[in-house]
């Protein structure tokens, strides 16, 4: 059987396929820093998103609280239903990003800079 450029043509086109499938892949997992989140609030309100840092502080009041979570770029405060991780602790966390959070229900005294602003609602978090 002799082989013909036009053979070739459905070949071409399923690599073609896979090599883009592959690059919209690793775009969509591309890492986030936090300071992309507070440079562009709007380009990830209500989006879901990955950040991996250092949580710095972290309050909690039964199994529900706030941590702030650090990486080289900046501090993002994360709002937490399942319980929050100890200052210290290497994390990935998953949530929505969100602005203007209304945390009146964890209680009267509250960490500066965490009453109002952009948050993080958690999703879920792994720490390392």
């Amino acid at each position: 059987m002799k082989t013909t450029p036009s053979s070739w043509m459905p070949a071409k086109i399923r690599l073609l396929v896979l090599l883009l499938a592959i690059a919209v892949v690793e775009a969509a997992c591309a890492s986030v820093t936090i300071n992309k989140v507070l440079a562009d609030p709007a380009k990830y309100r209500n989006q879901q998103i990955t950040l991996s840092g250092q949580v710095s502080d972290s309050y909690s009041i039964a199994s529900r609280g706030a941590y702030k979570i650090r990486d080289d770029s900046g501090e993002l405060w994360v709002i937490s239903e399942k319980g929050v991780p100890r200052s210290g602790a290497e994390v990935k966390v998953t949530g929505r990003v969100q602005e203007g959070y209304n945390i009146g229900s964890l209680g009267a005294k509250l960490p500066a800079g965490l009453g109002s602003g952009l948050v993080l609602i958690e999703s879920s978090h792994r720490a390392k």
